[in-house]
């Protein structure tokens, strides 16, 4: 270090992005806390169990190649250039700065808010498909969304050299489309072939209502979720640094704090631009469910998310009004897509993260059309068009595409979804000898009546 001032600032930034991965843990006790009460008295342990274990699987596997493929595949690759292979080998599991005390003392906070948007990204889809997927099938996808897919869009759209941001001119500050959008597309392309739960659709197609065994759980996990967000978006900053410091290719002069392509912010707007989206998305979801308590909570989230991609430039104002308007929209396209393509999301996720994480970027495209997408010289400005073209890759291609293709050969396989029997009974009960026993319990009782 060069002197006390660097040391100074080296040490709080470490701090910095160490407390912000604290905060984001409670986003997963939501989640856990939520996918329950959402759930089946006989499905509780196998839900925590699902949700649980992804975060080994994640951890250890962004760690051997999931933070390499976020600083080597920002040129797509070869949509704007090769591989950052210089970059990338500095995020190898070898790298020195990959290992205690041999390199810098930032890397491993930075690493680890990085690991917790993947959790994320895993958990979104674990609340879609609860109660009838079987618990190895759904490791795989939380492998795959959380290690590859969404960090490979975090580098194309979320890098501050990302190809998307330099030729599309794609602006996603708080991640409306890097981890909600793909992660809801994603959720989609698993429910399309795992199909709905026993009893969701009568015969004659109609849905049917199941709700939350614990409402109570429900709104403490949407609440912890809400706190982790918080923390998520200070994540989504650099507290400390300098233009002249990254390349001399940045315009401006010297700040204190940065969103994640570099341009200058403030925590005082994301504290407005955050509790005003929140806000919004709160009072529209209960006057468009009519008060029902799920859908008031989880549209507290549609808000948040549908104004992350430009909460860093609107003004708080915008950030409610358009937080309502993508709470409405969620809503209102969760149930046309159940009754039309009778597609059953347990929890809302594909519509709370994916539908308002897609409105939100081409809202973001018109509300801040002609601003800098990045304060880098050359990068292109933002648009609708560079917003839809943005949105449209997060949602489908790196998120429904792929989980589609994935979860057909899982159920060409035979592993994707649960039996019947097990379904009817509880997936808890297929982690133990009470299974087998229920099941000879069925066969015993038909052998009788028969």
């Amino acid at each position: 270090m060069d002197g006390n001032l660097n040391a100074l600032t080296t040490v709080f930034t470490e701090f910095y992005y160490w407390v912000t991965v604290v905060f984001m843990f409670l986003i997963h006790v939501g989640f856990c806390m939520y996918e329950v009460g959402a759930s089946r008295r006989r499905n509780h342990l196998h839900t925590l169990m699902k949700n649980t274990m992804l975060i080994p699987l994640v951890t250890i596997t962004f760690f051997f190649f999931g933070w390499w493929i976020y600083w080597a595949f920002p040129n797509g690759p070869f949509i704007n250039g090769g591989l950052e292979l210089e970059a990338g080998a500095a995020n190898l599991p070898w790298a020195d700065t990959m290992s205690t005390n041999l390199g810098d003392r930032i890397t491993g906070v930075f690493w680890a808010a990085f690991l917790l948007f993947s959790w994320t990204a895993a958990s979104i889809v674990s609340g879609a498909v609860i109660e009838r997927i079987r618990s190895g099938a759904f490791w795989i996808h939380a492998v795959l969304i959380g290690s590859v897919f969404w960090i490979i869009d975090a580098s194309w759209g979320w890098h501050y050299g990302g190809w998307m941001v330099q030729i599309l001119g794609y602006h996603d500050a708080y991640a409306s489309g890097v981890i909600h959008a793909v992660a809801g597309g994603y959720a989609l392309g698993v429910l399309v072939v795992l199909g709905p739960r026993l009893g969701k659709f009568a015969s004659d197609g109609t849905p049917r209502d199941i709700p939350p065994h614990n409402v109570w759980m429900v709104t403490i996990g949407l609440f912890m979720i809400y706190t982790g967000f918080w923390g998520f978006y200070a994540a989504c900053n650099v507290p400390i640094i300098a233009p002249s410091g990254i390349d001399g290719q940045i315009i401006g002069e010297t700040w204190t704090a940065t969103n994640i392509y570099l341009a200058p912010t403030t925590l005082s707007a994301i504290t407005f631009n955050f509790l005003m989206s929140l806000s919004g998305g709160l009072l529209m979801a209960y006057v468009v469910s009519k008060g029902d308590a799920f859908w008031t909570y989880s549209g507290g989230l549609a808000g948040i998310i549908t104004a992350s991609a430009g909460n860093d430039l609107y003004h708080p104002i915008q950030a409610m009004f358009i937080g309502g308007a993508g709470t409405w929209c969620a809503y209102k396209l969760h149930f046309i897509v159940e009754r039309k393509f009778k597609i059953d999301d347990a929890v809302g996720a594909v519509a709370v993260h994916g539908y308002a994480g897609f409105i939100g970027l081409v809202i973001c495209g018109f509300v801040l059309w002609g601003a800098p997408a990045s304060p880098y010289e050359g990068y292109a400005t933002i648009s609708p068009w560079g917003q839809f073209a943005g949105a449209v890759i997060m949602f489908f291609v790196l998120g429904f595409v792929p989980a589609w293709i994935v979860s057909k050969i899982m159920a060409a396989c035979n592993m994707l979804r649960v039996p019947q029997e097990v379904e009817l009974l509880g997936l808890d009960f297929s982690t133990d000898e009470a299974y087998r026993n229920a099941v000879a319990d069925v066969q015993s009782a038909e052998k009788s009546m028969a």
